[in-house]
């Protein structure tokens, strides 16, 4: 490969890795906030589908991008974005615990107690997300790799879908359980996030295939890349 192409590699590499960062950062600052999405008008265990996070919204473009990354950069790679995306969750974590404890002037739009309200559950929400996350990215890039080997780089629709499904699990019930155990959300709602939070990432997974093949179809028409073939950006 040239070296115009590598820089080139290179500067959609980070472009990809600050799409992760930004995602996986306003997942952690948007979470308070509940919708509803009723495409079935269904219950489960007494809880209607789906009534989840807004923060669960970017949250799902992370796995994309990572399995994205696996594919074409290889799993060092993927792994380097995942502890990158760490100091980012601690330093918003610090911007906001910082913000909180400055008091508002009395002219404030926002006060103190607004700003609490909105923000008070960020450092525990980030604490919880930032555990699941990197247990559940190198959990997702771990199972990508097994399988990519295993089919030889063929059936991508397999190992996006089962590594994320995976990994999205996992997620979801470690960090619907520890926001019950910190007391941010009732214990009667658990089942109930838990259910609606995986069944809305696992249809998500599904949808993201088609993109996942497009990224890797124009990654490898433009860098002439075989079938399992990564670029080395070193």
């Amino acid at each position: 490969m040239q070296l115009k192409d590598k820089l080139f590699a290179h500067r959609i590499y980070l472009l990809l890795g600050a799409l992760f960062i930004t995602s996986l950062v306003v997942s952690n600052l948007i979470f308070q906030k509940f919708f509803y999405w009723y495409p079935l008008n269904m219950e489960i265990l007494g809880f209607k589908l789906f009534e989840i996070s807004v923060g669960i919204l970017p949250y799902p473009i992370t796995f994309l991008i990572t399995d994205l990354i696996s594919e074409i950069y290889g799993k060092k790679r993927a792994n380097d974005v995942v502890v990158v995306g760490i100091f980012a969750s601690l330093f918003s974590l610090l911007i906001v615990y910082v913000s909180a404890q400055i008091p508002a002037t009395e002219w404030s739009y926002v006060n103190d107690d607004m700003f609490s309200k909105v923000f008070g559950n960020t450092s525990l929400a980030v604490f919880a997300s930032m555990i699941t996350y990197l247990f559940a990215q190198f959990v997702d890039i771990q199972i990508y790799h097994f399988w990519k080997r295993v089919t030889k780089g063929k059936h991508l629709w397999l190992r996006n879908n089962f590594s994320t499904w995976f990994s999205q699990f996992i997620d979801t019930f470690t960090v619907v359980f520890l926001l019950c155990t910190f007391g941010i959300i009732d214990w009667e709602n658990f089942y109930g996030l838990l259910l609606s939070g995986f069944l809305f990432k696992f249809l998500i997974a599904i949808m993201d295939t088609p993109f996942l093949y497009l990224g890797v179809y124009l990654f490898r028409k433009r860098f002439k890349l075989k079938v399992n073939e990564e670029i080395n950006l070193l």
